[in-house]
């Protein structure tokens, strides 16, 4: 493997840096002084700079006027976003737009991807299940019905989607990101067959009902109600391993985000511990305050290699002695325990400011919280890391 960025790559992780300069993490209220939501919707303005920036359209082949570039270019860009904690569905919308056009079929890739490439049509994922806790692709079932072609639907439409008939869709998905925002929700559901098919679902839809939730971070979210929802066979993607490949984009798009955070997290962290003083002395040059921002410096860069080995594997495609699926897990257990440990050490070496609500910290804790919850427990990624190395042992 090669870890060293491409000169495409760097050019992607530039111009977001570019983008998100002027962007200000504190310009937002604090959630736990806010009765609802911090905002009815994300950053509008922040959005079409993006898309200005192709940096919508990372993922997508010049064909539908995108850049080509992999997992790795987008982790770059969303690893700067995390920093300044941008508000926008940029992890959601480029992964969905990812599937759309690896195993889409003609007509919604036609219609779909360079309109959103431009920022024209929002797209977002529903990936946390019925609870949060259970499999996302086992909170929907999805059922084939009217299929002009019953005998050979199955045929027709396993490998884009294509084809005649129609699937009703019944289930809840919750905490949906950006549900009110999107004009698309990329659904997992299983069929009566145990497969995993991905529906694009219309936000406005019949059989489609949102209710509202509010996040950790203060953002709001949507919990999805689908009531015998019917969505055309040619916006139904059934080709096997697309939720699986999806679900892997996106839990490494967020393990880049904690990554992005937790380095701002601990930036600001010393530059505060340079200035503060006690006994006469700036406390950056007290040990115990030395060994713990160590620490912390040691839990990101295992975040980070751990980062790029996942996301490398998802853009090569190669080979290894365990699936890509192994190394997405070893990512998501440094990201989900070391996010925590960032915010939690910043917050405790920043004392009184630490607890301050209008302080920025105060803000990157929440969202370092969120994405440790969206993540899951570690343990329960080493339990998932144990069975895959049972089921393929290295030796």
């Amino acid at each position: 493997m090669d870890f060293t960025f491409t000169e495409e790559q760097q050019a992607a992780a530039e111009a977001a840096r570019g983008v998100f300069a002027g962007v200000a993490p504190d310009g937002v209220p604090s959630p736990a002084l806010t009765r609802g939501a911090v905002a009815d919707s994300f950053d509008r303005a922040l959005w079409d700079r993006l898309a200005a920036a192709d940096l919508l359209s990372l993922l997508l082949d010049e064909e539908s006027g995108g850049s080509g570039l992999d997992a790795v270019a987008l982790c770059l860009v969303l690893r700067e976003s995390a920093k300044v904690l941008a508000r926008v569905p940029l992890l959601e919308h480029s992964a969905a737009l990812a599937a759309v056009q690896a195993y889409g079929g003609p007509e919604p890739r036609s219609a779909l991807l360079a309109r959103a490439g431009r920022g024209e049509v929002v797209l977002t994922v529903a990936a946390n299940g019925r609870t949060g806790h259970d499999p996302a692709e086992l909170a929907v079932t999805a059922r084939l019905e009217n299929a002009d072609d019953a005998d050979a639907g199955t045929d027709s439409t396993s490998d884009t989607g294509t084809g005649g008939g129609t699937w009703v869709l019944e289930g809840v998905q919750t905490a949906v990101p950006w549900a009110y925002d999107a004009d698309f929700i990329l659904v997992p559901a299983r069929t009566g067959d145990d497969r995993s098919v991905l529906a694009l679902v219309p936000r406005e839809h019949r059989g489609v009902v949102l209710a509202e939730q509010i996040s950790t971070t203060g953002e709001r979210l949507g919990e999805l109600r689908l009531e015998s929802a019917r969505i055309p066979a040619r916006d139904v993607i059934t080709a096997d391993g697309a939720w699986e490949r999806l679900r892997s984009l996106l839990a490494t798009g967020t393990c880049a985000l904690a990554l992005g955070l937790g380095e701002r997290v601990l930036r600001m962290t010393g530059d505060y511990t340079s200035k503060r003083e006690q006994f006469g002395h700036p406390i950056a040059s007290f040990q115990a305050v030395a060994v713990q921002t160590a620490d912390r410096y040691i839990d990101l860069r295992a975040m980070e290699v751990t980062l790029w080995q996942a996301a490398w594997r998802i853009a090569s495609g190669a080979p290894g002695a365990l699936p890509a699926s192994g190394d997405v897990a070893v990512a998501k257990i440094w990201a989900s325990d070391g996010v925590r440990r960032i915010v939690q050490t910043a917050q405790h070496l920043h004392g009184g400011f630490g607890a301050d609500v209008d302080y920025p910290l105060h803000r990157y804790h929440a969202w370092a919280k969120h994405l440790e919850l969206s993540l899951g427990p570690a343990a329960a990624h080493e339990e998932a890391l144990g069975d895959l190395l049972a089921a393929h042992p290295l030796g």
